[in-house]
């Protein structure tokens, strides 16, 4: 299958797509959004009492890990809209038991590692900057990492949004170019050095997940791998730093741009279920319904619709299909998640993907499943 007919196939399925959908698809109300996130975030909680306790699958893992942190990203968004303290309370302890810190220490350099660091910059200027212990690690690994020429630390894409917001916010919080000029190296270095001539395909407009997937590799049905939660990664981390830096900050035009190439590459690919491919440019490998890739593709999408970015009549549609999928599809009675693939780096990773398939970690499905949901409760 040439990459023009795919392309002729998918927009053209794309337009009937949006079509059917404006005509069909309203958008939850407040009410329905706040309810349904409470159910899946009360059935977490209720799950995992204890902030602190660590992670058994093949191993046991400290809940400081890269899974979590992006849970406690969603709960901060979620407690944005819906100030209750035990979230609030919730999110302190997390923080409290793992004593402020990372998995490899201070001194890391490791993008996973490093992602709890934006809940704990979240909780230090929530409460006016008053503790500064609470950011000490993550400014002593971030510090660190100023101090080299070193960019090539993200070497597959999920580093984008497990790093690039701390480096962000930093730049706002201590008023220094230099947080934004570090990130942006990185970054760049990942778009276009890492596997021979980087990750991202301005061709297609979306991302090789790592080294591994680039040409010429590719997936069954022939077209290039282009992972949907990995893409997702992307698409938050840009929504993440935009939404963090100052309109005249360096390099936020080419940040722009790359949202604004994403968000018009990922429409057409929606299918007509709602949800988007495990596998972006093949719908036969592993084609069923998963909630991460499409939670977080909702979050870019209403993000950009409240910020005006993005336009209402052309995303509104697609984000309000897909959230219904996702509540309808993948939300159990009891605020489990099904549908939600596990830990991995492509679509046949954490496989079979089901109503009622557990994965390893659940935590950063419901993170996902929260940053998408309240985006969208911001636009009513």
């Amino acid at each position: 299958m040439s990459r023009t007919y795919f392309w002729t196939v998918r927009l053209l399925a794309g337009l009937l797509l949006l079509a059917s959908t404006a005509r069909s698809q309203p958008m939850p109300t407040k009410k329905a959004l706040l309810a349904t996130m409470t159910r899946a975030n009360d059935y977490f909680m209720a799950k995992w009492p204890d902030a602190g306790k660590e992670t058994v699958t093949n191993k046991v893992r400290p809940s400081n890990i890269w899974t979590r942190a992006v849970y406690y990203e969603g709960l901060m968004a979620l407690y944005s809209v819906d100030r209750q303290k035990r979230y609030y309370d919730y999110a302190i302890e997390w923080g409290t038991k793992h004593k402020w810190g990372m998995r490899s220490g201070p001194l890391t350099r490791n993008a996973d590692d490093q992602c709890c660091g934006q809940t704990y910059l979240n909780l230090y200027e929530l409460d006016g900057r008053k503790h500064p212990e609470r950011i000490e690690a993550i400014k002593s690994s971030i510090d660190n990492m100023l101090k080299t020429d070193k960019a090539d630390d993200w070497d597959w894409i999920d580093a984008l949004q497990m790093a690039m917001p701390i480096f962000a916010k930093m730049g706002v919080l201590y008023n220094e170019p230099r947080y934004f000029e570090k990130m942006y190296d990185m970054y760049r270095f990942t778009r276009d050095v890492h596997g021979g001539k980087g990750l991202y395909n301005p061709a297609d407009r979306l991302w090789w997940r790592d080294k591994d997937f680039v040409p010429p590799y590719t997936e069954p049905n022939g077209q290039d791998c282009y992972w949907s939660r990995g893409n997702g990664w992307i698409v938050a981390a840009l929504v993440r730093v935009l939404d963090s830096m100052p309109k005249n900050a360096p390099h936020r035009a080419e940040y722009e741009k790359m949202y604004l190439d994403m968000m018009g590459a990922l429409l057409p690919l929606q299918r007509p279920d709602g949800f988007w491919n495990v596998s972006l440019h093949d719908p036969t490998h592993f084609g069923g319904p998963e909630l991460t890739g499409t939670a977080l593709f909702v979050y870019g999408m209403a993000w950009g619709i409240n910020h005006g970015l993005l336009n209402r009549k052309t995303y509104g549609p697609a984000a309000a299909k897909a959230w219904s999928a996702m509540t309808t599809t993948c939300v159990h009675p009891t605020g489990f998640l099904g549908y939600v693939q596990g830990t991995g780096k492509e679509p046949k990773d954490g496989q079979p993907v089901t109503y009622t398939s557990m994965p390893d970690f659940e935590d950063y499905g419901l993170g996902c499943f929260l940053l998408a949901g309240t985006e969208l409760y911001k636009g009513k």
